[in-house]
């Protein structure tokens, strides 16, 4: 079993609070795929933000999760049943699941691992998805947009963790030995206020090495000249997140 390396659990409340949730466009592509609708399960599902939507096209979903607190933190479903569980061992019954699907997860995993339970865990045709999003950008605003970016790239640049690479590579780096499914071009879209923002900023990865390197200063500049960009903060502005979407079919 692999080390779970948890960037997560000290932040879960703001991590349920301030992650975008995923487009329902997204689990419509993901259930089409799938053999059946009776069975999902989702490994790595944090506060739940793909599971819930998993629920509107799945009869049965499962979202695991090696961090207890994140797991505390997911919002209930009717049809949804969430555990504490890893992403080689989920518990899950053998050959009964129509779609494994991991969103924003699958970087920290023992890969081979979690493909072998996937296989495990899967009826005869099941789909396999790794989902993924990056960079955020302000379409509509060029000035806040480009603060955004330098901070995200040059001063929290340096202390992303290794794996946030496959992130920006939109998981093309990552080995998917499975028969791949083409899909349209997806993207999460919001429209938040500043706050909303910095709230989403304050779950990145990053930004624990950053404090300790640097203290809050970068973070308190970074504040400063995105809300004199943004002007007033209570004014919502567009969002927008690619999603990167490698969708197979298992055996």
């Amino acid at each position: 079993m692999a080390a779970f390396k948890d960037h997560f659990s000290s932040t879960s409340a703001a991590y349920a609070s301030f992650r975008p949730t995923y487009p329902p466009e997204l689990a419509r592509t993901l259930a089409d795929a799938a053999p059946a609708r009776e069975r999902a399960l989702d490994v790595g599902c944090g506060s739940g933000q793909l599971t819930r939507l998993l629920a509107e096209e799945f009869l049965h979903v499962v979202g695991v999760d090696a961090s207890a607190e994140q797991i505390a933190r997911a919002e209930p479903h009717e049809r949804v049943a969430y555990r504490r569980a890893t992403a080689d061992a989920t518990g899950a019954e053998a050959g009964c699941v129509d779609l494994v699907v991991a969103a924003q997860a699958a970087h920290w995993f023992d890969l081979p691992a979690f493909y072998a339970e996937a296989r495990r865990v899967a009826r005869p045709g099941a789909a396999i998805a790794l989902v993924a999003y990056a960079t955020l950008d302000l379409p509509e605003d060029e000035a806040a947009n480009a603060v955004v970016a330098d901070f995200y790239g040059q001063v929290a640049g340096p202390y992303w963790p290794p794996e946030r690479a496959h992130v920006e590579a939109g998981y093309a780096t990552l080995p998917f030995p499975f028969q791949e499914i083409a899909h349209a071009p997806l993207a999460i879209r919001v429209r938040w206020p500043l706050g909303a923002l910095m709230g989403y900023v304050g779950t990145w990865s990053a930004l624990a090495g950053l404090r300790r390197a640097r203290g809050d200063a970068p973070i308190e500049d970074f504040r400063a000249r995105l809300s004199d960009a943004w002007g007033d903060p209570d004014a919502p502005k567009a969002i927008r997140w690619r999603i990167a979407l490698r969708l197979g079919r298992m055996p």
